[in-house]
C-alpha cells in the first residue's frame, strides 16, 4: 500500500506535464511570430495579449453580399465564444469547436505547422487577407492568458 501514493504522485506530474508542455509549446510558437515580426519591423516590442484580445474580437465584415443584402459583421469570437477557454460553436454549421486556450485544451498546439494551417484558413476566412506575425503572436499571448472556462 506504500506504493499507491508513489503512483498517484507520479500519475500526476504525468497529466499536469503535458498540460504544461502545450502551454509551452504555444509560448515557443508565439515567440517565433514575435521573432518574425521584429525582423520585420524592428520597433516591435513584443507580444501583446491586450492587442491580442482585441483583433480576437474585432468584427469584418464579409464580402460575401450585395446592396440589398451585405455581409456579416463576424470575427473570432463568432465561432470562439468571448472567453478561448470555452467551448466553441461554428456560426455556419453549428459544429461543436474545441477552447483555443491551451490551458483548456491541451490539443490546440501541438504543431507549429497545425497552427499556421489554421491561421492561414481561419484568417482568410475572417479577415479576409493573411494575418501578420505580429496579429498572430499577439493573439496566442491572448489564448495563453485565458485559463478558466466560463462558468455556466
Amino acid at each position: 500500500m506504500k506504493s499507491k501514493p508513489y503512483l498517484v504522485a507520479t500519475l500526476f506530474a504525468i497529466f499536469s506535464s503535458g498540460v504544461y508542455a502545450d502551454v509551452a509549446t504555444a509560448q515557443k510558437i508565439a515567440d517565433k511570430y514575435a521573432a518574425a515580426a521584429k525582423a520585420i519591423d524592428p520597433s516591435y516590442t513584443g507580444p501583446s495579449a491586450e492587442e491580442g484580445k482585441v483583433f480576437f474580437n474585432r468584427e469584418v465584415i464579409q464580402f460575401k453580399g450585395d446592396v440589398n443584402n451585405p455581409g456579416k459583421a463576424i470575427a473570432c469570437a463568432s465561432c470562439h465564444t468571448a472567453n478561448p477557454a470555452d467551448v466553441g460553436k461554428h456560426i455556419v454549421t453549428g459544429k461543436q469547436i474545441k477552447p483555443l486556450s491551451p490551458h483548456a485544451n491541451k490539443k490546440r498546439f501541438q504543431s507549429a505547422r497545425e497552427v499556421e494551417k489554421n491561421f492561414t484558413k481561419h484568417c482568410n476566412e475572417v479577415v479576409g487577407s493573411d494575418c501578420s506575425p505580429q496579429e498572430k503572436a499577439n493573439y496566442i499571448a491572448y489564448l495563453l492568458t485565458e485559463k478558466t472556462p466560463s462558468k455556466k
